[in-house]
């Protein structure tokens, strides 16, 4: 449906690194993958999936079926677990797959938390709308009238709090602690401060004029992070909790800053890495200092907790109206643009779905619906290999079966 996992190249060695799954059903799952394909039944935990209320009349909507043989691909080399949440009209559909953890191969937690990614930029672009509609935040004001000090001169045309929310400021990205998965992993116990990330990108200067193109970039949504601390004067996590989290009713979603740990029960997050002689091997990512996504990727939430944030935000409970317009509106002048204040839509088939994936290492997350919440879909899929841009074939045939 909706995808913004950036390219990963990943080292084909990586000697110092040391698997955490010692297991001999962890050494099952190596084998398997520097086989091919893993089949389900070498250790596959048992798929649960249960519906909600259904009109005898209507047809069997969701596609249970589907969503099943969906599911049933959970675990294999793709990802171990899997949590599913599909919403109709006439029904809804919940389904849980895959294993807790490759050392014990319990059934994975169906109310397990996990790391959201970039669905976190939802519940900021809510933030500042919420901040726009109390008057606190001017929409189209330059974010350099607000944020003195923070750009050079090369950024001498005004960049308006509209461009942050819809990527079309002109912003590059900012310098991360790594180039590839190795590096990256090398340094994850690291803080990279959100300060730090953004000054590395504002020195590069412009990329092209406010408006002009959209490109989406993390930057967008750490700097409307720094612009909701500075009008409120009080913390991110703060005011985004008061604001949506609350008002969402999402009692179990937090921000970690610089907590590497997922606090609370959990399905455990692995990447593949490939060594020498063909064969992969699944490191353990669990533990991650996320800290430099901050407003733009650092939550910990739920599927449940998702869920219940789409329906009150696209039924006007969280933001007010015309302020929830921004979400449903793509930049005018730019036709070919698909992204909005906090979300992006595709088509399918004659329907329109707004929705936000996310990925972290270990995680893949998405959540989505068409705008009158007559379809949803909500998943947190613990994906082999989140950050690579190919097709992912779980996610592919979740998203296929929910939206038939």
């Amino acid at each position: 449906m909706i995808d913004d996992r950036p390219p990963l190249n990943l080292e084909s060695s990586m000697p110092s690194m040391r698997v955490r799954t010692s297991s001999v059903l962890a050494a099952s799952l190596v084998l398997a993958l520097a086989a091919g394909p893993l089949a389900a039944p070498a250790f596959a935990a048992p798929s649960t999936a249960t519906a909600g209320p259904h009109r005898p009349d209507a047809p069997d909507v969701p596609d249970a079926k589907a969503l099943r043989a969906a599911l049933a691909m959970v675990p294999g080399e793709d990802a171990t677990a899997a949590l599913v949440r599909v919403g109709h009209r006439d029904a809804d559909w919940h389904g849980t797959a895959g294993v807790r953890d490759l050392d014990s191969g319990r059934p994975a937690r169906p109310d397990a938390l996990f790391r959201a990614g970039s669905v976190t930029k939802v519940v900021t672009a809510a933030t500042v709308l919420r901040l726009a509609a109390q008057g606190d935040i001017d929409l189209d004001a330059p974010v350099q009238g607000y944020l003195p000090g923070l750009f050079t001169p090369a950024f001498d045309k005004p960049i308006s709090v509209r461009n942050l929310l819809n990527h079309t400021s002109g912003i590059k990205a900012g310098d991360g602690l790594g180039d590839d998965f190795a590096e990256l992993y090398a340094h994850r116990f690291d803080t990279l401060t959100p300060r730090r990330d953004v000054a590395s990108a504002i020195v590069k200067g412009p990329e092209f004029d406010p408006g002009d193109r959209q490109h989406y970039l993390n930057v967008n949504y750490t700097i409307l992070g720094f612009l909701i601390e500075k009008v409120t004067g009080r913390s991110y996590a703060a005011e985004a909790t008061r604001l949506v989290l609350r008002p969402a009713g999402m009692r179990h979603t937090y921000f970690p800053g610089t907590d590497p740990r997922i606090r609370g029960p959990h399905n455990r997050g692995y990447q593949a890495v490939e060594r020498p002689g063909g064969t992969t091997e699944l490191l353990d990512v669990t533990e991650w200092n996320q800290a430099d996504r901050w407003a733009a990727g650092d939550m910990i939430s739920t599927t449940a907790d998702l869920e219940r944030l789409l329906t009150r935000l696209f039924r006007g409970r969280i933001v007010p109206e015309p302020q929830l317009e921004e979400m449903f509106t793509t930049p005018p002048n730019l036709p070919d643009a698909t992204r909005s204040a906090g979300l992006e839509y595709k088509k399918v088939g004659d329907q329109v779905f707004w929705g936000k994936s996310g990925s972290r290492y270990g995680y893949s997350a998405l959540v989505g619906g068409t705008r009158d919440l007559s379809r949803t879909l909500v998943y947190s899929v613990n994906s082999t290999d989140a950050k690579d841009a190919e097709p992912d074939p779980v996610l592919d045939a979740i998203t296929a079966a929910a939206l038939k």
